[in-house]
């Protein structure tokens, strides 16, 4: 997707939100938020969410999601003591994969200040490869809930 639609992405089109507090140790010597944090909030957003929603248990579940793709793009700067608001939808959900589509607002303003892709693949405990039987139920239904139906156009 190009840059010019993700900036004007806006909170409405994510099914959705997790609040953040900026820490001090998230800016850099620039005085805004270091790219890094982005990236681990982003992570944060989805497994808050996979945990909540869809009954994933990191440690024991059958399935965990293996990142195998992220990237951000950039759009404004946030820094310390401003407050976040991290949206979370899904655009493709496939038979072992998701992709996520991850978005960070500074509250009270409007406009996004990055959006981040993030793809999972789901795979068995056991042998660390994707299930044969795809994603396990309560994962499907879960990330089912804010999956964006895109046009086929």
């Amino acid at each position: 997707m190009a840059s010019r639609d993700l900036k004007q992405r806006r909170r409405k089109d994510y099914g959705y939100i997790l609040e953040y507090r900026t820490r001090w140790a998230d800016n850099d010597m620039y005085d805004h938020m270091n790219n890094s944090i982005y990236n681990f909030l982003y992570d944060s957003v989805v497994n808050t969410y996979l945990v909540k929603e869809c009954g994933l248990h990191p440690p024991t579940s059958s399935q965990y999601g293996l990142v195998v793709h992220s990237h951000g793009d950039f759009f404004g700067s946030i820094a310390f003591p401003a407050v976040a608001d991290l949206a979370l939808r899904v655009n493709k959900l496939g038979k072992t994969s998701v992709t996520y589509e991850v978005a960070l607002f500074e509250q009270g303003v409007e406009e996004v200040k990055s959006v981040g892709e993030l793809i999972h693949v789901f795979v068995d405990r056991e042998s660390g490869r994707p299930a044969a039987s795809g994603m396990n139920t309560n994962l499907k239904e879960g990330l089912q809930k804010i999956l964006v139906k895109q046009s086929k156009l």
